[in-house]
């Protein structure tokens, strides 16, 4: 390895490794990811080279402190375990600093998803507090740089000040900047708004980055790289080749889509890119949902409900938020733009539209679950570029003194 890299990071809440895969394009080491769930162990070791040729390490542990209330907290293991495999790095890298990215489930501050049941409900409380839990494994290590990533309802009110709460306790020790980003102005070829949280140690931030704040004191976070164009639908997944619906291609990992039912192959077939589920009313193809959301007399949609559901994607357009039912088009614009394919796209086509590289493979025997894993991961690019920006934020000669 040439040089020193710019951060070495723990990337916390992994899953497939997205952010990781950013923060390594961005100059970083990333020698740990953190995660509960152990599904995503394979995906993330195998697909992210550190600059020494060295993988990261998949630490499976809960990061909740281990309490009577919840016993199975694992937090103090956890921080034991980071300890372990930064200490060497440390003293490999002086005067690099260390890096929190900090991507906490999105599903507590999300409306998407009613009805889940009691147990799910009181874990998605509980999740609500990963931030806090979070904060504690900060303290504990004080890293020079933090990024944080959540969806943009994070910020709401009624989710009790979650994030805000968050930022006030950060802004004891770091300055601290937030904002609401659309993916899709940082070469991402998808709408996809999310909360981003950027902080650097006070004693650590170079004199450029202490001139730069705005008038309240808080770091600028930037809303778009005006590097990267606009970026289609159809020149990212346009290379790829057809699929029957339920189709694998042999060749290309994760290429491979849902099953089709007959009738929704001819909605498919009817409906044109970028078309509204409202153009069924009429065809005899309609479901009652697609006839509540009809136009009134005053060009108002009456009735409540997503007009996007069963439709084709615009090719010359970027793509609607890539969740976990990507592979679905009953639940999004997630038809193939191509009229002659009446089917969903394709794990492989989702996490293009991730901006994950064609070459990073989805560990997964079951099309749900790999498409999971895309739909819940940071898009790299996104991780790429405010890690890009931290590197620049720091003191190297600073960072060195308080080592």
């Amino acid at each position: 390895m040439r040089g020193k890299p710019s951060f070495l990071a723990v990337d916390f809440f992994c899953g497939a490794g997205g952010t990781t895969n950013g923060l390594i394009a961005a100059g970083g080491y990333v020698f740990a990811g953190v995660d509960k769930e152990g599904e995503c162990r394979r995906t993330f070791v195998e697909n992210n080279l550190n600059p020494d040729g060295t993988n990261p390490a998949y630490l499976q542990r809960d990061i909740f402190k281990k309490t009577d209330d919840y016993p199975d907290g694992e937090q103090d293991i956890l921080v034991e375990e980071i300890k372990a495999l930064h200490s060497p790095l440390r003293s490999r890298y002086p005067g690099v600093p260390l890096l929190f990215s900090i991507c906490a489930p999105c599903q507590p501050f999300t409306n998407m998803s009613r009805n889940v049941g009691e147990e799910r409900e009181e874990g998605r409380r509980r999740d609500r507090g990963l931030l806090g839990q979070s904060l504690d494994i900060i303290r504990r290590f004080m890293p020079e740089l933090v990024l944080c990533e959540n969806v943009a309802g994070i910020q709401n009110k009624k989710y009790g000040g979650v994030w805000q709460s968050f930022m006030a306790e950060m802004e004891e020790d770091y300055l601290v900047g937030s904002a609401v980003v659309d993916a899709v102005n940082f070469g991402i070829p998808q709408y996809r708004k999310r909360s981003i949280l950027l902080a650097v140690r006070k004693d650590v931030a170079s004199a450029a980055t202490r001139e730069a704040l705005d008038e309240n004191g808080r770091l600028v976070v930037p809303e778009e790289d005006p590097d990267e164009p606009l970026r289609t639908v159809r020149e990212t997944i346009g290379h790829l080749p057809p699929l029957e619906p339920g189709g694998v291609h042999p060749a290309i990992a994760n290429h491979h889509c849902g099953k089709v039912k007959e009738v929704n192959r001819k909605r498919l077939a009817f409906i044109a890119p970028g078309g509204s589920n409202r153009d069924y009313i009429g065809t005899g193809l309609e479901l009652a949902c697609h006839v509540r959301l009809k136009e009134g007399a005053a060009g108002k949609q009456s009735g409540s409900g997503f007009s996007d559901s069963y439709t084709r994607l615009s090719g010359d357009r970027p793509a609607p938020t890539i969740t976990t039912k990507c592979y679905s088009f009953t639940n999004g614009r997630y038809g193939h733009y191509d009229m002659s394919q009446q089917r969903a796209l394709s794990v492989r086509e989702a996490a293009a539209l991730q901006s994950f590289p064609d070459s990073y493979e989805f560990h997964s025997k079951s099309l749900i679950r790999a498409a999971r894993m895309v739909g819940n991961a940071v898009p790299p690019k996104l991780g790429c570029f405010f890690g890009r920006k931290l590197s620049t934020m720091y003191d190297s000669s600073a960072v060195s003194m308080a080592a």
